[in-house]
């Protein structure tokens, strides 16, 4: 069978970059905060649906042409209440995040992005609407991409420098991204624990890769799972990852109406609680991973 090599399935191998993080840390562990509320799949957009896409519901409700009012209620959730708990939970904690965010979303409720801004985070263009890119022609997705952009630095005072598609990027995303020049990475890709170079035409980009393990989505769409069991898989994989003595990175993936309910924040507690103050984990925002790869891993010369 032919293949036209455009996968890699050996990545490092054996013979991952020999770095440590900063002060020697083994670990990097970037929290990641998906704020997408308001710029889903909607009537009022225009889009003749109501998005279902990660809420607590297992199934619709309705006929897929009916505006589904619980529906925009379980995402309106995240926006009014769900956004402000993790925001409070991370200033109480001291821990830097990331805010995966769709322009449309910020645009909406510019206070989150006071909030960020206040806060000293980072922000990574998570489309200009939460849509899939796949279902984007191409000059379509072009004009998200560099509007995303432009909505982001207007609203946070900088320039969002990573950017992640809804789930999968198009078979042009990537190159779109790069043809922009305004990112210097992306994470749409699941396929790693480690940063890594790929060559985009004649241009060197990199990759920071994120995860849909260590991520909230596990907590809805099926049987009850409690915000403990998350917690448990966190400090496992964490612990896990540790005890492999190689230098690793974990993304923890949280979004504003999942892990923002108040049953769900113990788990996030607890994995901070075992983390906080460990000597070889650095807690950081996604900028800061990026720019310490790119300074210590420079891409291959050809």
């Amino acid at each position: 069978m032919m293949h036209d090599g455009s996968r890699d399935l050996i990545g490092y191998g054996t013979q991952p970059p020999s770095i440590t993080w900063p002060g020697g840390a083994r670990l990097a562990v970037n929290l990641v905060i998906n704020y997408e509320e308001g710029a889903e799949y909607a009537f009022e957009h225009g889009d003749g649906r109501s998005d279902l896409g990660l809420l607590d519901i297992a199934q619709a409700r309705l006929p897929q042409n009916v505006r589904d009012l619980a529906a925009e209620s379980l995402f309106e959730y995240g926006s009014r209440v769900g956004i402000w708990r993790l925001i409070r939970l991370c200033e109480a904690y001291r821990v830097p995040a990331t805010l995966f965010a769709a322009a449309l979303a910020l645009e909406r409720n510019p206070a989150v992005a006071e909030a960020v801004a206040r806060n000293g985070w980072d922000v990574v263009a998570h489309g200009w609407r939460w849509i899939a890119h796949t279902d984007l022609d191409e000059a379509t997705e072009r004009e998200h991409i560099a509007r995303a952009y432009e909505s982001i630095q207007r609203l946070t005072g900088h320039a969002p420098e990573g950017w992640y598609c809804r789930y999968a990027p198009s078979a042009n995303t990537r190159r779109l991204v790069v043809e922009h020049g305004g990112f210097s990475y992306d994470s749409d890709a699941y396929n790693d624990e480690l940063p890594y170079w790929v060559r985009v035409g004649e241009r060197a980009h990199l990759v920071v890769p994120y995860s849909l393990t260590t991520n909230d989505a596990k907590l809805v769409g099926g049987p009850l799972i409690t915000g403990r069991a998350f917690g448990d898989l966190l400090i496992d994989t964490a612990d896990e990852l540790l005890g492999e003595h190689r230098t690793r990175m974990m993304s923890v993936g949280l979004h504003a109406r999942i892990a923002g309910h108040p049953g769900r924040l113990v788990g996030l507690r607890r994995f901070l609680d075992h983390i906080q103050g460990h000597p070889d984990i650095w807690l950081c925002r996604r900028r800061d991973l990026a720019l310490y790869w790119r300074t210590h891993v420079p891409p291959p010369a050809s």
